[in-house]
């Protein structure tokens, strides 16, 4: 139950959801599935917000959205079909998937700030809690936990 005193949604305890918020959207390459993947995350941040109570800052959307598009933009790029973004929520972290369809795990690069290109992953290192890839039926799944809770906000 969710109690809205002067225009304020005050959590009751009684009103968390048991199962994590989980979307999914299939993308088929085309142009613009890039934007529409991050326009898919901000409306699930904006759903997770609503019904997890989730507090979510700008910096930790925005790396959320960036983790997103990176993520996207390398099955794009590197797969020979379509590819699917699953996302999953809860009030302290948010699981960014992608499904593609080759079965070639992504490289990380040694650093080099005169390399250009080929960032993707560690940027996607650098924001997220837990970074993991692997093979699956189709193909490979690479997978990014973001907390949304910091350490200054306990």
């Amino acid at each position: 139950m969710i109690d809205h005193l002067t225009g304020r949604v005050i959590p009751t305890g009684f009103d968390v959801p048991v199962e994590p918020l989980r979307r999914a959207a299939h993308y088929t390459g085309e142009q613009g599935c890039i934007a529409e993947a991050r326009s898919f995350a901000a409306l699930f941040l904006d759903q997770l917000r609503t019904e997890w109570c989730a507090r979510i800052d700008d910096r930790v959307g925005g790396a959320v959205q960036l983790v997103v598009s990176e993520l996207v933009t390398n099955a794009d790029r590197h797969s020979n079909g379509p590819y699917i973004l699953e996302l999953v929520g809860t009030d302290t972290a948010v699981t960014v998937s992608v499904y593609d369809s080759s079965s070639a795990l992504p490289r990380i690069f040694p650093r080099n700030p005169e390399r250009v290109g080929r960032h993707g992953l560690e940027i996607v290192h650098a924001l997220a809690e837990q970074v993991s890839v692997e093979r699956v039926p189709v193909g490979k799944r690479v997978r990014a936990v973001l907390p949304l809770v910091g350490e200054t906000d306990h």
